[in-house]
């Protein structure tokens, strides 16, 4: 192995090789317009969907702030996103105050959005740490189409738009190997400051942890420097007490950007979850069949392949077809040393994930970037290839310039086509070899729906509903919110999994049947109501149904007494 930094990305982005390298210009522009059509996307009718349970327990985490100041509310995970949210929230009920919105109620903030821009905000700026980070590795050319694919991939739009952990935790993980590159450059070209870099990159993986509790990501970054070590040409070292220092300062920035971890009642928390204690639903629904879903059952638990298939038939067919050309190229010396990064990032993810028994597509936000770059290494390799062999056949400069502008813009146009057929619900997306829109929400119906629908079906439930009725459904604490916000206090939300108090039903109780809440404490009895009764409501999440609603009878109480009595 060489100490060489990564030569293949020289050539320019569409000119013919040997000319000036891009402009400072030229992709400043670039980058703004990425960035530009990245926020638009991620921020239209951000509040489109009602929030998930998961946003829910976030919102209240910011409503316990508030009034006791800092609390373990929500404590299994890290304080900083919520701190982040607790700030949008504050803002957005400044600005619904204001005299602006006064005069122009449509202004007017929705508590949706409020709680979600914050990770649209650092979703759209991924894209930039993206080019960034792949600028080191690889070049401009394929820093810039990676950008792109992100700014404009459907599922990260999807995972930018709701207010979970795991963009701040990308976000992070991005900037402190931005850092973490940088140092190996300036120690490799003899800078006297190359430490500076090193402590920049442990505050950013110290927010990173502060974002989310995933501390082997640091095996990536650690197993990248590790196999210079041996090269007696390296400078890029750091020796013991440096290592130390390394590690102090990240802990040092993780306790001020997550002062919560002080609090007792946070390593409560976090023990009930690490013991799995804090799992309310047992089962995930995927390709149609229910599978346990806990981290602890391994291969016992969700299926291996569950994150392929979400590859297969959730990502652009362009963005797949890039990463299988790319991918074998990783193994091949002309993509230089830089290459090991991304196959550290590759396994360190992929083969826990695998393995796992415990899975949520959420989880993929980390993996989805180096994807990205896989299939930006696969597009700019194909844009060489087109330029050599014009070369050879004696096409012109024009001539190969509109080739390899047009190879890009087909890998970006797949991407944009996606995102623009399934706005604003992106989670929905399924491409041509998963069935189309007509598959939409089939695979991972979970993760796809994640409540979306369930503010309109408790707005639809509170305003047909009589006086004190009982509501069965997943996400009781939930429907609640909702029905307060519709004036409907009286209506009483249980669990559809709570037998007992199913059986307190009486005619004219309702039950709610929501695609990705089906579990197996309730598959028998919803399959059994859905033969003996016929919904009132069916809500959908623009034309894909999601959810079902029963308003129930004596003939189909007294039919279903015995599957509630199981």
């Amino acid at each position: 192995m060489s100490a060489t930094a990564a030569t293949f990305d020289t050539p320019k982005l569409f000119a013919a090789q040997g000319a000036r390298a891009h402009s400072r210009a030229l992709v400043v522009s670039l980058l703004s317009l990425i960035l530009l059509v990245g926020f638009g996307l991620r921020a239209y009718h951000l509040s489109a969907e009602g929030l998930s349970e998961d946003e829910l327990n976030k919102l209240n985490a910011v409503a316990d702030y508030r009034a006791h100041g800092l609390t373990s509310a929500n404590g299994e995970h890290p304080f900083l996103m919520k701190a982040l949210l607790t700030l949008s929230v504050l803002a957005s009920e400044q600005w619904n105050e204001s005299r602006i919105v006064a005069a122009h109620p449509q202004l007017r903030v929705a508590e949706e959005t409020a709680l979600r821009l914050p990770s649209v905000v650092f979703g759209t700026f991924t894209a930039l740490l993206l080019f960034l980070l792949v600028a080191e590795l690889f070049g401009p050319t394929t820093a810039l189409i990676t950008a792109a694919l992100w700014a404009l991939d459907p599922a990260a739009i999807g995972f930018n738009r709701i207010a979970k952990e795991d963009t701040f935790l990308l976000f992070f993980f991005l900037l402190a190997n931005i850092f973490w590159l940088r140092c190996r450059r300036a120690a490799e070209s003899g800078a006297q400051n190359y430490l500076r870099y090193a402590w920049a990159t442990a505050a950013a993986f110290g927010a990173m942890l502060a974002s989310k509790y995933l501390l082997h990501l640091l095996a990536i970054s650690t197993s990248y420097y590790h196999i210079f070590q041996d090269i007696p040409a390296t400078r890029w070292r750091l020796g013991r007490r440096r290592w130390l220092m390394f590690f102090v300062l990240m802990g040092a920035v993780f306790v001020v950007l997550s002062p919560t971890i002080l609090l007792p009642g946070t390593w409560h928390q976090m023990r009930l979850f690490a013991g799995e204690h804090r799992i309310g639903h047992e089962g995930y629904e995927f390709m149609g069949r229910l599978y346990p879903n806990q981290l602890s059952l391994w291969l016992r638990g969700m299926a291996w392949y569950f994150y392929y298939v979400f590859m297969a038939f959730k990502l652009p067919l362009t963005v797949g077809a890039g990463f299988l050309v790319g991918l074998p190229l990783l193994f091949t010396k002309r993509l230089g040393d830089a290459r090991y990064f991304i196959l550290f990032w590759l396994f360190f993810w992929f083969f826990p994930f695998t393995l796992l028994g415990g899975k949520f597509l959420r989880y993929f936000t980390l993996a989805l970037p180096v994807v990205l770059i896989t299939t930006a290494v696969g597009v700019h390799a194909l844009i060489r290839w087109v330029a050599l062999t014009s070369r050879r056949i004696g096409a012109t400069e024009t001539f190969q310039t509109y080739v390899q502008a047009c190879i890009v813009l087909c890998a970006l146009t797949g991407s944009a086509y996606a995102s623009a057929s399934a706005m604003p619900y992106y989670r929905l997306y399924t491409n041509a070899l998963g069935g189309g829109h007509a598959r939409a929400g089939s695979y991972f119906p979970h993760d796809e729906f994640y409540d979306a629908s369930m503010r309109d079906t408790a707005f639809a439930v509170a305003a047909r509903a009589r006086a004190q009725a009982r509501i069965a459904c997943e996400t009781p604490e939930l429907f609640t919110h909702y029905a307060h916000a519709a004036g409907r206090d009286d209506l009483i939300s249980i669990s559809l999994s709570d037998r007992a108090a199913l059986n307190e039903f009486t005619p004219g109780d309702i039950i709610i049947a929501a695609r990705g809440r089906r579990y197996f404490t309730n598959d028998a009895l919803v399959a059994k109501l859905s033969e003996v009764s016929q919904p009132a409501m069916v809500i959908a999440l623009g034309d894909t149904p999601a959810v079902r609603v029963f308003v129930l009878d004596a003939t189909t109480l007294r039919t279903l007494a015995p599957s509630l009595r199981q």
